[in-house]
């Protein structure tokens, strides 16, 4: 896997899909106790398609490179990390695409660094006050040490808890495989776990309030997808992000939950293809 050092942390990605590729760059940024696979199936689908996908590792709990810095792991200060792998990589009119807490800290993006946006796709993520929703509210209030961390991360190496509503039951269809691999880092190395109770002390509800007001300064195109079976991230929440945005598509998923890219990726990948095909507002 090729690597990028950026001053604050070293971020492991991939890439699929050609070099010489006519669209601009696709760039993915998952959440906290997740990876780049959660998008593997639509950057697949995208690949073969012509897209060039860029599919970096955040430092959000399921990394393996610990930061330089714990301080850094701020929902500004990934955005930050965000901006600046885009830059070293040379992108430019990206297209960012984002879930769950990565969808959050696209919207940091694109509040902070909207030049080096040229589109935006959400799935379901925090938006306003559900930063994060009920019940990872109350599993992150008790995640913010690494003894904790540890305690709860031997427990969830049973997957009868691990799928349960506080580990990621609500998130996805049953994966033992993918989802035991997103706690090992945080079980088995406390610098990990320490960069993981670092950015969930500084993750705080108002974070989002803010800057949803400023979303409609974002006029470039955006596609919300939305999977309506999800009941952290409702529908409701979803229809309301779509409508912060001036020139944004809302599209529905009835048979997804939060992690639509995996149950419904056509849907993700529809999306992306149509917000390259949107027109600029006039």
């Amino acid at each position: 896997m090729p690597q990028v050092a950026l001053e604050q942390v070293t971020i492991g990605y991939r890439v699929l899909g050609p070099e010489d590729s006519p669209h601009p760059p696709v760039v993915f940024v998952h959440g906290i106790l997740a990876d780049s696979r959660l998008w593997d199936r639509v950057a697949d689908g995208l690949a073969a398609l012509g897209y060039r996908c860029y599919l970096p590792d955040w430092p959000l709990g399921s990394h393996t490179i610990p930061v330089a810095s714990a301080e850094q792991l701020t929902p500004a200060g990934v955005a930050a990390m965000i901006r600046d792998f885009i830059v070293a990589l040379g992108l430019s009119d990206v297209t960012l695409v984002g879930n769950d807490t990565g969808g959050a800290l696209c919207q940091v993006v694109v509040d902070a660094y909207p030049e080096h946006i040229g589109r935006l796709v959400l799935t379901n993520c925090d938006a306003f006050d559900k930063f994060p929703p009920f019940p990872f509210n109350l599993v992150f209030a008790v995640l913010r040490g690494p003894v904790s961390i540890k305690l709860l991360f031997e427990a969830l190496r049973l997957r009868a808890l691990r799928h349960s509503p506080l580990g990621y039951g609500l998130l996805l269809r049953p994966d033992a495989q993918l989802t035991a691999s997103w706690i090992e880092p945080a079980r088995t190395d406390v610098r990990i776990r320490r960069d993981l109770a670092a950015l969930l002390r500084s993750v705080a509800k108002t974070d989002l309030v803010d800057l949803a007001a400023r979303l409609p300064r974002f006029t470039k195109p955006v596609a919300v997808v939305w999977g309506l079976r999800d009941r952290s991230f409702t529908p409701a929440l979803g229809r309301r992000l779509a409508a912060q945005f001036p020139h944004s598509t809302l599209i529905e998923v009835p048979d997804a939950r939060t992690f639509v890219s995996l149950d419904a990726p056509k849907a993700v990948i529809d999306a992306i293809a149509g917000v390259h095909a949107a027109k600029p507002l006039t």
